[in-house]
């Protein structure tokens, strides 16, 4: 059974299309610059060689077409007929708290996400438009929503509910509601297939570690807390995300500097974190160049990230009870050896023992996914490379198989 992943942005979409059999991935792809005269089209096929085209995309109703055409294209696609593929999962970014899990797209449920957006008025504009196009498009071929937020939908309250008057969760969902769903998901469950262990059995923190960054605290498979909150600025230091700050640097700000407070909003969310601190870049790569250097400001930036990693494991061990495994993953979780040892630094106290040898060789020899604690170590410690793509199809063909049954009962 064939499931496309759709993720959609306001001028590009990626997509990914796999063989469910074996979860094989058939192909990949990105359209970028839509709405420009040089569009730039990126497709690997598992059959095929690369093809880039650069070429005029006006909207997001060309570039689905687009992307339909290199799908069925009798040279470099996968797929003989768009009728072969059974479901498109599209990633939402939040689903608030009546969208809790995955559901079928449909006018009732299309509705429902559409009351969302303002919770997430970047990303959710655009992914919505995504999918109307694709309903346009593929009306015979279900859709499935899949939400960012649905993974930590299972935290407590107390891990939830924010200490400011009661009555604006109930009137406006303010709460903590956390991201990167899919990709903790993901990397605990696989966490415990390599350490052949069951995941109810396993208190796991997941370290997702990139331009936006989140830990979560997942106890027995669940989540039980996680360091974004009502948006993503929240929790850990990003590349130009600020993360958790005093409230009332808000307001002084507004009244020291003259700014309105959409601009102190853009600033906390796009000048601040690493790029903020180090006042050269956002990308962690060149942060590490220039920390080696000798560029003080770089190499705080690195100590400010690695430290609040490192208080958040600490804080999540406690809320745990403790902790056996934990998993770093995204772009610098993933890539970054000297984070990952740094970040767990002083923690033999909690069990926690990298290996350096071990951490040095995921990345020189790009081992795809490997233990790098030490052997004597009592918690595990793993790099492993998300795929939140997997995920979602995962999700959508278990959501699409359930309402088959439920067909078939009827």
């Amino acid at each position: 059974m064939n499931i496309l992943v759709i993720n959609a942005g306001s001028s590009s979409i990626k997509y990914q299309l796999f063989e469910m059999d074996c979860e094989k991935p058939l192909c990949r792809g990105i359209v970028e610059r839509i709405g420009f005269e040089n569009a730039i089209v990126t497709h690997r096929c598992s059959k095929a060689e690369p093809v880039k085209l650069v070429e005029p995309i006006s909207d997001h109703e060309q570039a689905v077409s687009l992307i339909i055409r290199m799908l069925t294209h009798q040279k470099y696609g996968a797929v003989n007929d768009i009728s072969t593929i059974a479901a498109v999962g599209h990633r939402l970014a939040h689903g608030a708290e009546k969208l809790f899990e995955p559901v079928i797209i449909d006018a009732c449920t299309l509705k429902m996400i559409k009351s969302n957006i303002g919770l997430a008025p970047i990303h959710m504009p655009h992914m919505v438009k995504g999918i109307e196009v694709f309903r346009k498009l593929m009306p015979d071929t279900p859709m499935a929503a899949v939400f960012d937020t649905a993974f930590h939908q299972t935290m407590p309250k107390k891990a939830y509910i924010y200490p400011i008057p009661y009555r604006y969760y109930k009137q406006y969902d303010i709460r903590r509601f956390g991201f990167h769903g899919t990709s903790h998901q993901y990397v605990s469950s696989r966490a415990a297939r390599m350490l052949e262990k069951p995941i109810s059995a396993l208190r796991t923190i997941t370290c997702h570690l990139g331009n936006g960054s989140s830990l979560a605290a997942v106890k027995h498979g669940i989540s039980i807390d996680t360091s974004m909150g009502f948006t993503p600025v929240a929790g850990l230091p990003m590349g130009t995300r600020c993360g958790d700050i005093d409230v009332s640097i808000f307001n002084f700000l507004i009244e020291k500097e003259g700014l309105s407070a959409d601009e102190v909003n853009d600033m906390l969310n796009t000048q601040s974190g690493l790029m903020g601190i180090s006042g050269v870049s956002s990308d962690l790569r060149e942060l590490l160049q220039k920390a080696d250097e000798g560029h003080v400001r770089a190499a705080l930036a690195i100590d400010v990230l690695c430290y609040s990693v490192k208080k958040l494991i600490g804080a999540y061990a406690a809320a745990m009870g403790g902790v056996d495994c934990i998993v770093f993953t995204g772009g610098i979780g993933e890539n970054a050896a000297a984070i990952r040892q740094k970040c767990c630094e002083d923690l033999e106290f909690l069990g926690i023992q990298i290996s350096a040898q071990k951490n040095s060789d995921t990345q020189h020899i790009r081992i795809s996914d490997a233990v790098i604690s030490s052997d004597s170590s009592r918690v595990k410690v793993l790099v492993i490379h998300t795929n939140e793509e997997l995920m979602i199809a995962r999700e959508t063909l278990q959501l699409l198989s359930a309402v088959n049954a439920s067909g078939q009962e009827h």
